[in-house]
């Protein structure tokens, strides 16, 4: 399975999930300190930008078909970059999340949205 790889500012289409991508998402979590019974990441997107990762996310969180989508950036997105999203030894960011949208249906199909700072 290929990651999908976008055009410098556009969103890629939505894909199954990559290990990779996994554990973005967990870590993401453990940093939030969310838990759910459930959290089993289904698909996403990438937007490549100067400087930064955006990824847009599709989370079941559910026993039924209840998911999230959630936005992650990782590099030099806004001041979360100072205020908790230090840099890694490789000189790169770790992931945090810039927005949520809850509740949504696994049916959902994953769309960009705005996100307020």
């Amino acid at each position: 399975m290929t990651t999908p790889v976008p055009i410098i500012g556009e969103w890629s289409l939505e894909a199954p999930v990559t290990e990779e991508m996994k554990n973005i998402c967990i870590e993401v979590a453990k940093q939030a300190g969310v838990h759910f019974d459930v959290f089993n990441p289904k698909t996403y997107m990438v937007q490549m930008w100067y400087g930064a990762t955006n990824y847009l996310v599709k989370v079941k969180v559910g026993v039924d078909d209840k998911c999230l989508h959630a936005m992650l950036c990782r590099g030099i997105c806004s001041d979360k970059v100072t205020e908790g999203s230090e840099a890694t030894e490789t000189g790169g960011f770790h992931p945090f999340v810039s927005g949520v949208q809850y509740p949504k249906a696994l049916s959902d199909p994953l769309i960009p949205f705005e996100v307020k700072h």
